[in-house]
């Protein structure tokens, strides 16, 4: 079906896009714990960004708008209950060259990280992945440095003490 009007991407929109999606991407899928929700937060925060794209390449910085819209998204979705359909598993694929253990490297890290609350979750993403300051988490999150320090405590004390990890470190038996 061919569509009256398309409109065009606002200029640069489309360059962004290709160059941090898959790094915006990332950081989405270690806050969801999950690939689709992951693309739904990462597509509902590029939607934000095109309607708003002149005013927030005034400011110089659209990665750091970006990354601040999607902790600030995934966090807002944690407040309103999500109501919307949850997809199946997808069909097995086969194997790119991924090794059992390292698919349960990554499956012991999501699982880890699933088991922290969502402010927990952020500021672990936000500190120790993406390799924010302690101030500029708290910016991005909204809330105080204190607040940073504190949840990122509680956060690796459960990390230290989860049992999957403990195995991961170690080097599994």
């Amino acid at each position: 079906m061919q569509r009256l009007w398309e409109p065009a991407p606002p200029e640069g929109f489309a360059q962004f896009v290709a160059a941090r999606s898959d790094a915006l991407l990332r950081s989405a899928w270690l806050l969801t714990g999950d690939a689709g929700r992951a693309e739904d937060l990462l597509q509902t925060v590029l939607t934000d960004l095109w309607r708003r794209w002149a005013s927030i390449t005034d400011g110089g910085q659209p990665e750091a708008y970006a990354r601040k819209a999607l902790f600030t998204t995934y966090v807002s979705w944690w407040r309103r209950r999500w109501r919307a359909e949850i997809p199946s598993d997808p069909p097995e694929r086969p194997s790119g060259g991924d090794t059992a253990g390292e698919s349960a490297d990554r499956d012991a890290v999501r699982r880890a990280l699933a088991r922290l609350s969502r402010q927990q979750r952020a500021v672990v993403v936000l500190r120790y992945v993406e390799d924010l300051s302690v101030q500029r988490t708290a910016e991005v999150l909204g809330c105080s440095e204190n607040t940073v320090k504190v949840q990122s405590l509680r956060a690796l004390r459960s990390l230290r003490t989860d049992p999957n990890l403990e195995l991961f470190a170690a080097g599994r038996p």
